[in-house]
């Protein structure tokens, strides 16, 4: 499946965004959110970052799933999230099933 790239601006706070996709004539809608997580919010005290980052997630939103980590910084990580129920229109749609 080809991949289409949208740059998104790394603001503070919550991205909410829709995606409208046609697809040989058939309407469908993807919501994905982006979000900064700061490594000096983290409730756990460790060194280390896969540990915060587990407890992090952990608490977080659970309709949306998470869809892709991005590079780090030395002040936060970007992380994109998809919501649960248009994880299986994408796989339907990486199959050709829709």
């Amino acid at each position: 499946m080809a991949h289409i790239a949208i740059p998104i601006p790394s603001a503070p706070g919550k991205q909410d965004i829709e995606i409208d996709v046609t697809i040989n004539g058939k309407k469908h809608e993807l919501h994905y959110r982006v979000e900064l997580f700061y490594w000096g919010d983290c409730t756990v005290p460790t060194f280390d970052r896969v540990d915060c980052l587990r407890e992090m997630l952990s608490q977080y939103d659970q309709d949306w799933s998470l869809y892709y980590i991005g590079a780090p910084t030395d002040d936060f990580v970007p992380i994109a999230f998809m919501k649960k129920g248009d994880r299986e229109v994408q796989r339907k749609l990486l199959v050709g099933a829709v």
